[in-house]
């Protein structure tokens, strides 16, 4: 089984004036985040808007992406689509291009029950090889991949992981109780990160390391070698400015976090909104001991 481990960034996508994809400004961001420590990339999940990106414009950033990793570094390519057919289609282009693992929520805009479930990704992954990263996030698809799907789909050996963005801790608990050594428990539920760790999650695909990717990264080292006392303080710090980001408008927040740290990326797309003055003051404001990382 293909083991995830660290800090891997659910890449924001970088737009220029014009609204096209600006490279110039991705490489500079790519740049930054390899030397906090991350140890791989994730793009083309929902931190970068996929579903607002074309065809081309996705294969444009998987190339991308791939193209400015270094050796060693694991690649997790988002594959989502809203029919099981565009899923294998784009999990396929991932694999071609070299990426380890795809990251595949429900398809969206469907509900679907557990047994569709169950049946998507064992179609998934008999028509693709890949290796497979659940992702269940309900409060975004409006359903969970549960307990029912996941003992369906628990020995299939292209299901790897489950990042659980639930922001339930008993979720992590029971998937890290009753799957262990069958599927990884990875940590999507930010602002009890630290909590995903004491469960056993060893991976972090994680949103908010586009903005605040030195503490986040020293905080998995600081658990790694031992130090829970200062991972929970380095949890403590951020957790303010995660929590902000979950109360809404986390993309466009995630960009103005970038912009904040000396490294724009420009703007989201519609049909995401600006921040309001009043968002952006208080987002700042959480962010100010992040900026004032040493």
């Amino acid at each position: 089984m293909l083991k995830l481990s660290g800090v891997l960034p659910a890449l924001v996508t970088p737009f220029d004036r014009t609204g096209a994809i600006d490279f110039a400004a991705f490489a500079r961001h790519l740049d930054s985040l390899r030397a906090a420590g991350v140890s791989g990339w994730v793009p083309c999940g929902s931190s970068g808007e996929y579903n607002l990106l074309s065809d081309a414009e996705r294969d444009s950033v998987l190339t991308f992406v791939r193209d400015h990793a270094r050796p060693g570094a694991l690649l997790i390519a988002g594959t989502n689509a809203p029919s099981t057919a565009g899923v294998i289609a784009n999990t396929r282009r991932a694999r071609e291009l070299g990426y380890h693992a795809v990251l595949l929520a429900v398809p969206f805009y469907t509900r679907p029950t557990q047994a569709e479930i169950i049946r998507h990704f064992e179609t998934v992954t008999a028509a693709t090889d890949m290796d497979i990263v659940l992702y269940s996030y309900p409060g975004k698809d409006g359903v969970e991949i549960g307990y029912e799907a996941l003992d369906a789909l628990a020995d299939n050996p292209r299901i790897i992981a489950i990042k659980e963005s639930s922001g339930v801790l008993q979720r992590a608990i029971g998937i890290s109780t009753h799957y262990a050594g069958r599927i990884q428990l990875v940590s999507g539920s930010d602002d009890i990160a630290w909590d995903f760790m004491q469960w056993g999650a060893d991976a972090w695909i994680c949103g908010p390391a586009n903005c605040m990717a030195r503490p986040v990264c020293e905080m998995d080292a600081a658990f790694r070698r031992g130090d829970h006392a200062r991972a929970k303080e380095i949890m403590q710090v951020v957790w303010p400015a995660m929590n902000v980001l979950e109360s809404g408008k986390f993309v466009q927040k995630l960009k103005y976090g970038c912009e904040l740290q000396g490294n724009p990326v420009g703007d989201c797309r519609m049909p995401f909104g600006p921040l309001t003055d009043a968002e952006k003051a208080e987002f700042a404001a959480a962010m100010q001991p992040i900026l004032a990382w040493t």
